[in-house]
């Protein structure tokens, strides 16, 4: 009885983490200056973020792949900030809007995002 009450509760994690389990791929950019549309959007098809229980792993061009364990900050409505322990200590903060199952957006500053869909 012991053994299922511990799977039980170390099986359960916040429901955003299901919708955001699997390989997302960056797609394409939105609300950014036209001139850097086309260089921004290279990049962003270069990024892809990789969810796997409470693991996430992010690759971006030019870097090498980086994994952490993230716990969901917060949600509202279709907002999700997560914080991502790094390796080395740090913990950086990251804000998603989760469109449908197949798409999200990775917001950046300013009003800028990377759109991803699930691969």
């Amino acid at each position: 009885m012991a053994f299922l009450l511990a799977a039980g509760v170390t099986g359960c994690g916040h429901p955003v983490q299901k919708k955001l389990e699997g390989r997302w791929l960056g797609d394409g950019v939105e609300n950014f200056d036209d001139d850097a549309v086309a260089s921004a959007t290279g990049w962003a098809k270069g990024a892809s973020m990789e969810f796997a229980g409470s693991s996430v792993t992010v690759t971006i061009p030019a870097e090498e792949p980086r994994s952490g364990k993230y716990k969901v900050v917060s949600v509202h409505d279709s907002d999700v900030e997560l914080s991502i322990q790094r390796k080395d200590g740090a913990v950086d903060r990251v804000r998603f809007k989760l469109d449908d199952e197949r798409s999200m957006r990775w917001m950046l500053d300013d009003g800028r995002a990377v759109v991803m869909r699930r691969e």
